[in-house]
């Protein structure tokens, strides 16, 4: 677009960001302070870690923090005396664009502009690290290989390397990790750790160093290219660390994204151990809403830890401190991503997740659990410091500055698991109404032992409950019932269950239950899992996940038997990366004739979409429903929330 256009569509988004940073502002209510119970027997050099890559672009664009009393400081200074004493700076090649960025049919940004996203080139980098450095914290060097953001769904190579390919490739990874280590070893700021690419669960330097494919007959490197690409990576920090053959040398991690997939962990680690890729910290990415709970990362730490005898760091990690937007730019974490996590989106919820997380890692055997990097507890929302030039911030309510740029409460998490503590400092479950459980007419049916419950650091963790028998005549008919529970060293619980007859005849239609009883796999079984990822399901934290580093055929199927004649209706939520050569719902054997299976086509991570088979006519009292795939190498997706219906009911 013309100069002075692109000029007014940015005085009008520093307006809204300005509008509306004030009205969200005063939404918020921040207490004095907030309840941190101790983590015993830290290591003392545990790293309490932030990801401050947005820094630099931050203040250039007029950011300004204070302390919590409202003193006019340096963020890093903030940090360090809020117990932090590492940072993790990320490294981009050429943060510049290439081309014109257009959305919505719209030029945001120009060809040659900064991308933006902190413009972490190689100098940016050093200007920070030099800052770190000065206020004697550590540095991990996240590089990431590549102009702007990678992660699970995207791994371009930098723009300069778009032609390399084979030995070219890797040269060129060789020498610029050879490269910017120098220069930062020449600046007096080498860092203390580096991270040889980020989130790398497909792979990196794609298609080169791809290990999945995402559509029939593509080209990708594969484990091998992978692997070979990882190792000139890791030479080339061995070649520049002074300490590389002693036990002093700097550590090298090698990061993934979903911390609490062990299914994901033990592919890749796997592989590249039999690849013989040599390295020191497996680092993991933990976003509660997104991964799952504490206790899943812990289960995933304590394997990989003991399986491979690596240290383990969590790389990323962060909460939402509130609801409120303070930019217009709608944010990322949403009051569904509080139910889905556990934790209230506050400064108490944020506090109380980095403890649980810090526990978390303490805990892990022989003392492997390095420590963690909180992600950009400094992007408050400043008008030019967004996501990538031309956007607003999608992060700012998880950061650990408010809005104005004031230190939270919350932030002290990382210096208060050191102290002593108190009484107050305990959580304790907090009184409940009644629990509201859901019986079905005429099943057998036990209410759960474990449920999550809330605190009274507005975390919820799961409670041990000792119910009284549960009536056999109270589930013959429709209707209400109490029922009475003993938690250990609390007040009793009662729950209010409520009888209904089932309507849907899939009695765990959203795969809750962790397994896939009654479901039967013909084909590719090892193709298939429960998965326990609520950025994966529809909702909830369950769904039937599937993938394979080799061309797979699977049908997942249901059979019902005795069940009333009539019309019935199947549905079922479907998203995943495509690349299905044969993706349909279907019922079958019901005594009718069968209806056409539906086609399913998916179009993307969390992009759901719901299919349906109607006119089922059973006529047999017994019917057979189920998903049928057929795929190539490397598909995925996942399957959710499947309803078997009789119409009329």
């Amino acid at each position: 677009m013309p100069h002075f256009q692109h000029r007014l569509l940015t005085l009008c988004a520093s307006l809204l960001l300005a509008f509306g940073s004030s009205a969200a502002l005063a939404a918020q209510e921040i207490p004095s302070t907030v309840t941190v119970q101790p983590v015993p027997n830290l290591r003392s050099d545990f790293i309490m870690g932030a990801d401050v890559s947005m820094l630099d672009q931050i203040e250039r664009v007029g950011g300004k923090f204070s302390d919590q009393s409202g003193q006019q400081k340096d963020a890093l200074a903030i940090l360090k005396a809020n117990g932090v004493n590492w940072l993790r700076l990320r490294l981009w090649h050429t943060p510049v664009n290439s081309e014109d960025v257009v959305e919505g049919g719209k030029v945001i940004s120009h060809k040659g502009d900064p991308k933006g996203g902190g413009n972490n080139d190689l100098a940016t980098t050093i200007r920070l690290a030099t800052r770190a450095k000065a206020l004697g914290l550590k540095v991990l060097l996240d590089i990431h290989y590549s102009d702007f953001w990678v992660d699970p769904e995207k791994q371009d190579k930098p723009a300069a390397w778009k032609d390399l390919h084979g030995a070219a490739l890797e040269q060129a990874v060789y020498q610029y990790t050879v490269q910017s280590l120098t220069a930062m070893r020449t600046a007096g700021v080498y860092p203390d750790m580096v991270q040889v690419g980020n989130e790398l669960n497909g792979g990196m330097l794609w298609p080169d160093g791809k290990t999945w494919k995402s559509k029939p007959g593509e080209t990708i490197g594969g484990d091998d290219g992978f692997a070979a690409l990882m190792k000139q990576g890791i030479k080339g920090v061995r070649d520049t660390d002074p300490a590389a053959a002693s036990k002093n040398h700097i550590k090298v991690a090698i990061h993934l994204a979903n911390g609490t997939s062990n299914e994901l962990y033990r592919r890749v680690f796997d592989m590249l151990q039999k690849k013989g890729v040599d390295y020191d910290v497996i680092g993991l990415s933990y976003y509660p809403y997104l991964h799952g709970t504490v206790e899943e990362l812990q289960n995933n730490m304590d394997d990989i830890a003991f399986r491979y005898e690596k240290q383990v760091a969590v790389m990323e990690v962060s909460y939402a401190y509130t609801l409120a937007d303070g930019d217009g730019f709608p944010n990322i974490f949403s009051a569904d991503n509080q139910k889905t996590a556990g934790y209230k989106a506050s400064v108490q919820g944020q506090a109380s997740l980095i403890r649980d997380t810090i526990n978390a890692l303490s805990k892990v055997p022989a003392g492997r659990g390095l420590g963690l990097f909180y992600w950009e507890p400094d992007w408050i929302p400043v008008a030019g410091a967004g996501w990538r030039t031309g956007e607003g911030n999608a992060w700012d309510n998880q950061a650990m500055f408010d809005f104005s740029g004031r230190a939270l409460p919350s932030m002290a998490v990382f210096k208060r698991v050191r102290d002593a503590g108190t009484p107050a400092d305990t959580p304790h479950l907090l009184a409940a109404a009644p629990l509201q459980l859901t019986a079905y007419v005429g099943e057998n049916w036990a209410p759960p032992e474990t449920l999550r419950l809330p605190f009274s650091d507005e975390a919820e963790r799961p409670v041990f409950i000792a119910w009284d028998d549960v009536p056999a005549a109270k589930l013959n008919t429709p209707g209400h019932f109490t029922l009475r529970g003993e938690v250990s060293g609390q007040p009793d619980m009662k729950a209010d269950v409520e009888v209904v007859p089932r309507r849907n005849l899939i009695p765990d239609p959203g795969f809750e239950n962790g397994t896939l009883d009654g479901w039967t796999i013909e084909g590719a079984s090892g193709a298939v899992s429960n998965e326990r990822n609520p950025g994966n399901a529809h909702s909830g934290q369950h769904s039937i996940h599937y993938w394979l580093g080799e061309p797979f055929h699977f049908k997942v199927l249901r059979t019902f038997t005795k069940i009333p004649n009539g019309n019935y209706t199947l549905r079922a939520w479907s998203a995943g990366g495509s690349g299905e050569k044969v993706f349909e719902l279907f019922a079958k054997d019901c005594g009718g004739e069968a209806p056409k299976p539906t086609p399913m086509v998916n179009s993307g991570w969390q992009k759901w979409h719901q299919y349906v088979v109607k006119d089922i006519k059973v006529t047999s009292g017994s019917c057979t429903i189920g998903v049928n795939v057929d795929a190539q190498t490397g598909t995925w997706g996942n399957i959710d929330d499947i309803e078997f219906v009789r119409e009329g009911a």
